[in-house]
């Protein structure tokens, strides 16, 4: 068809093509930014933790009062949980995944660095990693004659200097030293110096302290816990025993201090669910804005569609007196709307970058993937010729007697 006629037509209605065009160009922008985001939220939520999420509960606990004897009281507690059926293993820990609560501290790989190399969590526990169920991939864990008591080193600098390993994440070592084995290899911590031992596949940052780059930035030490210093036990069975070794390890810490108050007991899934809930609630917002927006489109398509068809009956009735078929009509509503949308997309991609760079600028994005674009324009193509079939049906059905009746 020659879209010389159309072009004309549109000229003459140059305030409601430009409506159109407004609307699509909006509606892509914002659609191909807003999936964007959903796809980010939906693919931050699969980040791996590097444990055994599956088989891990979490009961923290805190005392009322002063604890006589802390480092006894901590030994106590995990001989109870470990005897508790099904339980393979238990660890006193500072911190755990998923819970928005973490210990960071800043690391250099030369002590004479003015400024820190980066910043990663330390974890604390005896038999920590055994228990939340990390893969090693290089060097050894720790040995029980590693072990120091946290509490004796904590304000103490000469002891501090004697913690001399640690096991540290895959993704923390290849930040580190690229490309090269970082068995061997020092750490600075203020004064001190620690050698990394061992390397597991993973062990995600509590909080994602400085974002979801540095999530793998994980150090684990040879510290031993006890109920002064720490709250949190973890717990591992098998996953269809959660439930139940949840319950009993709360009523046996209960019972063992009848002064302490269970503060929160999950499993380590309900952990991360609560995590990642403003995920999901993002996602779900920015699903509702695209519908909204594309619906909001294809109803505003339809309704100048039928606006035009109005203004046009005569013409329309014209065009079928001189021959036009029923298909030409459909087609040429058709054509209309095909060269108003490809405008409003092209118009729109622009926009969608625009948007894009100032939420890279100002919420450190990254930049929008090109393939969102075509995708969206084909989007926004099928809904637009789905919108005007309506309208063009309704045109198609005028007959030619039309142009006579205002004769």
């Amino acid at each position: 068809m020659d879209i010389v006629p159309i072009l004309s037509t549109l000229r003459r209605h140059k305030t409601t093509a430009l409506l159109v065009v407004l609307e699509i160009a909006l509606t892509c922008a914002i659609v191909c930014n807003a999936v964007f985001l959903i796809s980010n939220r939906l693919e931050r939520m699969k980040m791996p933790g590097g444990v055994a999420q599956h088989e891990l509960i979490m009961v923290q606990a805190a005392s009322i009062g002063q604890q006589a004897d802390a480092k006894a009281r901590a030994r106590e507690d995990l001989a109870l949980l470990r005897q508790i059926p099904g339980v393979t293993a238990a660890a006193l820990v500072n911190e755990v995944p998923f819970t928005n609560s973490s210990w960071n501290t800043s690391i250099k790989l030369d002590p004479k660095q003015k400024l820190a190399t980066l910043n990663a969590t330390q974890y604390y526990g005896e038999n920590l990693l055994q228990t939340f169920g990390t893969r090693l991939v290089a060097g050894r864990y720790f040995r029980d004659d590693e072990y120091m008591d946290f509490a004796d080193i904590r304000n103490n600098e000469e002891l501090q200097a004697k913690v001399g390993s640690i096991v540290i994440t895959q993704g923390l070592a290849e930040k580190l030293w690229p490309g090269q084995s970082p068995l061997g290899r020092s750490i600075y911590l203020g004064d001190s110096s620690v050698r990394v031992i061992g390397v597991v596949a993973g062990l995600i940052r509590p909080s994602l302290f400085n974002g979801d780059a540095s999530a793998q930035w994980s150090m684990v030490f040879p510290l031993r816990m006890d109920t002064g210093n720490a709250s949190r036990y973890v717990l591992r069975s098998a996953p269809a025993e959660r439930e139940r070794v949840l319950a009993a390890a709360a009523a046996a810490l209960r019972k063992a201090d009848p002064h302490r108050v269970i503060l929160d007991k999950k499993t380590l899934d309900e952990l991360r669910d609560d995590f990642f809930q403003g995920d999901r609630s993002m996602a779900g917002l920015m699903l509702g804005v695209c519908v909204a927006l594309l619906v909001v489109t294809a109803l505003g398509i339809v309704g100048l569609g039928s606006f035009w068809v109005a203004q046009r009956r005569r013409t329309i009735g014209v065009r079928r007196a001189l021959g036009a078929t029923r298909g030409n009509i459909l087609h040429y509503f058709q054509t209309e709307n095909f060269l108003l949308a490809t405008i409003g997309i092209a118009l729109g991609m622009v926009l969608a970058y625009g948007i894009n760079l100032f939420l890279m600028v100002h919420y450190e994005l990254p930049r929008l993937p090109a393939f969102y674009l075509p995708v969206g324009a084909a989007v926004l193509w099928l809904i637009g010729q789905a919108a005007v079939l309506g309208p063009a049906l309704r045109a198609a059905a005028v007959p030619p007697v039309v142009a006579t009746r205002s004769v």
